[in-house]
């Protein structure tokens, strides 16, 4: 059976396909419209549907709308309570309502009828859940907000979930995030990762009263009152510089996090007895928090969806539809489920982009002697990623022995100086270089600590904690690039290559050839590998 998962509801639009319980196709809209997460101006942002994405996933898989057996739509608006909406909530909900028609118009074929409304929480728990290795696990959802709660925790036994607690508004673990994270002078919705980075240059000293403000509630539930953020630290602007003041906040918003998550961790594994733990929601993209849940929790294995946030909403609703229908449902293989070119179409986006290249007979050597020439190289290989990281198909590489590299990268990419670059590293050497935190961690989701003998030699990728969030690289999985690391170790003694994503700031992620080219024609990229093809800087 086929079942397409749209999200459509807040933020980052996005559409799946699931093929006889097999992901086939994921992709957010905003690698197709290169508007990022999908924003338009608020509240119009919301409303944005996934027009292009679900067209392609159709076509990769070679269907029309009308073959469909029917549509998930991740929000359910009749969820909708009034007392815990947004002063615009009612028109979001109205449009929600009428999206079967909206997609209908879209997608040309389809019938409105075909469309099914999946709770957004329950969405987040099957991407998550169903997607996730295990037969059986708990399953941890926590975000900004959905219909009316924020936050799920549950059970999936052969593929049925039973859900045990779930948060009602407006108390909200990812909103309390949103909130500190608009105080210190970010955008909320968008750069919560930010004060994730900047907690690493402070100090919780605003950790007790925190502990008063944001308690759990024993049910596995919690509660948030309300926080006067001024207290703690100034308001900033956007581009206005923080301070310690603002580094400590973030420290204490951090550390409280992570302790709520840890206490619905302890009471969800008391009630389920699971060995297993899946996640899924915005909050569980926070890698230090995931890495403390693995280390202090009482969960043997902790897997994180890496399209964790909205956009995966899309594929757990398509999954929770095939379940639902008695379909077995396979493991997500891989987080490589967007679009491809073939190299005939590669070359000739080349060919009309007038721009020399070659196609050298030892690729990764060719790509190691640059790295190892300390080039920063863009790297576009197979099928583009679904979530937020770059995992070795649309990424920047970097030497990650000089520590100037990362502010170089961080010029390139025009963002903030405190933000960390990550480290790519084959799997069968990541423990000789990286500890605390699991392994193997192919999608970037959680913290390593850096062994003090290496930290001195790969400073590039180490961040001001000792910390990395590491790529592990699979050879069996991504031959290409693991054989770049294994010439790259042979040229330079280091079996670590600084990985971070392929745009600029405030641009999404490179996905099409064309934005490849874009990008390394607008940016000071010393090397493009796409496909087998290398196009290198002209001298000037």
């Amino acid at each position: 059976m086929r079942f397409l998962g749209i999200n459509a509801v807040f933020h980052d639009p996005a559409a799946a396909l699931v093929v006889d319980g097999e992901i086939v196709a994921a992709a957010e809209e905003e690698r197709f419209s290169r508007r990022k997460h999908g924003k338009r101006p608020v509240p119009f942002s919301a409303w944005e549907l996934p027009e292009l994405a679900a067209a392609w996933c159709l076509a990769e898989a070679g269907l029309r709308p009308e073959d469909l057996d029917a549509v998930a739509y991740s929000y359910d608006p009749a969820l909708v309570r009034e007392e815990h909406a947004a002063p615009w909530e009612d028109l979001r909900t109205t449009y929600a309502t009428r999206a079967p028609s909206f997609l209908a118009t879209a997608l040309p074929g389809l019938d409105p009828a075909q469309v099914r409304f999946v709770p957004h929480h329950v969405a987040h728990a099957a991407s998550a859940g169903l997607a996730a290795p295990y037969e059986e696990c708990a399953v941890l959802v926590c975000d900004g907000r959905g219909e009316a709660v924020s936050h799920l925790a549950g059970h999936y036994r052969d593929g049925e979930l039973t859900t045990l607690a779930a948060q009602e508004l407006p108390h909200s673990l990812g909103l309390m995030y949103e909130d500190v994270t608009e105080h210190l002078g970010f955008l909320r919705s968008s750069d919560e990762y930010k004060v994730m980075a900047l907690a690493s240059y402070g100090t919780p000293r605003h950790l007790d009263v925190l502990r008063e403000l944001v308690t759990t509630t024993g049910d596995g539930g919690f509660r948030i009152e309300p926080i006067d953020w001024g207290g703690f630290a100034k308001r900033l602007d956007r581009g206005e510089t923080w301070t310690a003041d603002h580094a400590d906040l973030a420290a204490s918003v951090q550390a409280r996090l992570e302790e709520v998550l840890l206490e619905l961790a302890f009471w969800l594994h008391e009630r389920t007895g699971a060995r297993r733990l899946a996640m899924a929601g915005g909050v569980a993209l926070n890698c230090v928090a995931n890495t403390r849940l693995v280390a202090e929790g009482p969960f043997e294995d902790v897997w994180v969806q890496p399209a964790a946030g909205d956009s995966g909403t899309a594929l757990g609703g398509a999954l929770h539809l095939s379940q639902a229908h008695g379909e077995p449902v396979a493991p997500m293989r891989g987080a490589d489920l967007g679009r491809r070119w073939s190299e005939g179409e590669l070359a000739a986006w080349l060919d009309v982009a007038r721009v020399p290249y070659s196609r050298p007979e030892d690729l990764a050597g060719e790509v190691a002697r640059a790295l190892n020439d300390d080039l920063i190289v863009a790297w576009f290989q197979g099928r583009s990623e679904y979530g937020p990281r770059a995992l070795g198909h649309r990424s920047l590489l970097a030497h990650p022995g000089f520590a100037r590299n990362t502010e170089r990268l961080n010029d390139v990419k025009g963002r903030e100086q405190f933000r960390p670059i990550a480290p790519m590293v084959l799997e069968s050497r990541a423990a000789e270089i990286f500890g605390r935190g699991p392994m193997p961690s192919p999608y970037m989701l959680f913290v390593h600590d850096v062994r003090p003998e290496w930290r001195d030699r790969i400073p590039a990728v180490v961040h001001v904690d000792g910390t990395a969030r590491i790529q592990t690289v699979s050879q069996e999985k991504d031959p290409l690039l693991a054989a770049t690391l294994a010439r790259f170790e042979e040229l330079s003694g280091l079996p670590v290559v600084v990985n971070t994503s392929l745009n600029t700031a405030g641009r999404p992620m490179v996905d099409s050839p064309r934005d490849a080219l874009e990008c390394f024609g607008s940016s000071p990229v010393d090397v493009l590998v796409i496909g087998p093809f290398v196009v290198r800087r002209a001298a000037t």
